[in-house]
């Protein structure tokens, strides 16, 4: 599906905005003439405008006086004042994609006044190299053609997923926190290289570079993870050795410990 059609206004033009209108252009997903963006910030709008030839301003209520489709890619914080300034300019079809985490469409639908047609998403920040995924869940006013856009717009930076929203505190704490759980173990490979004797920068490159070729053989082998590590752990191997201490030390089930707090942290977040 195309977007050629459609004006598409992003409030907020932060790291995640950024990646989003590049990834779009990058796709021919739609011409830089149907994009706008606004920021807070007078030194992002340059950027913004200078590195992807897009129209930028101030006003959010003015950008999307003819948008169909805007992004809120505010701070959560900055949602309601956001969306203040939007209530009375937006049309009746407006589809909003909402970025902000922890932020019901109930409450955007409400303060939008009513019956807004709402998609809520979370990304990943390796969207920011078009390797993200996002999780996709509709209002109660949003229709599958609202669906089908958001997810032409997310898919140019990565792939998506499409949950009830119920599950989104869930997929926050896998997949929107999930990549600093992969930066911390590579923290923690790269000190136990240097541990071991391995120079800092040479740990580093070593340790980048497994996780990185590893996530390639589990997207490109469709294999399960269990099958792929059974694989690399020979009894009474190098591997085995260092399972069997990660078992003993219940890493499993500090991980679902870990996942189930931030889980409930989203959550809390989600009430305040």
């Amino acid at each position: 599906m195309t977007l050629n059609n459609k004006t598409i206004a992003f409030i907020g033009a932060g790291n995640m905005g950024e990646a989003l209108i590049r990834g779009l252009l990058a796709a021919k997903a739609v011409n830089s003439e149907r994009i706008i963006a606004t920021d807070i910030r007078k030194e992002r709008l340059s950027h913004i405008a200078a590195k992807l030839n897009v129209k930028t301003v101030f006003d959010n209520a003015a950008a999307v006086a003819n948008a169909g489709v805007v992004v809120l890619a505010v701070k959560p914080q900055h949602m309601s004042a956001a969306l203040a300034a939007l209530r009375s300019r937006a049309g009746e079809c407006t589809l909003f994609i909402s970025i902000a985490a922890g932020v019901p469409t109930a409450r955007i639908e409400s303060e939008l006044g009513g019956k807004a047609h709402v998609v809520r998403v979370m990304p990943n920040t390796p969207s920011l190299v078009s390797a993200g995924v996002a999780a996709l869940a509709r209002g109660l006013y949003a229709t599958e053609e609202d669906l089908v856009i958001a997810e032409t717009i997310l898919n140019a930076v990565g792939i998506t997923v499409r949950v009830e929203e119920r599950l989104m505190d869930a997929v926050t704490a896998l997949s929107g926190s999930g990549p600093a759980y992969v930066f911390y173990v590579t923290e923690a490979m790269i000190k136990a290289g240097t541990t071991a004797g391995l120079d800092e920068e040479l740990a580093k490159k070593l340790a980048i570079q497994t996780i990185h070729g590893a996530a390639k053989l589990l997207v490109e082998s469709g294999e399960s993870p269990e099958s792929l590590r059974c694989k690399v752990t020979s009894p009474g191997g190098t591997t085995e050795a260092a399972i069997k201490v990660m078992t003993k030390r219940k890493l499993m089930e500090i991980f679902t410990e870990a996942i189930g707090a931030a889980e409930k942290r989203s959550r809390e977040l989600s009430e305040s």
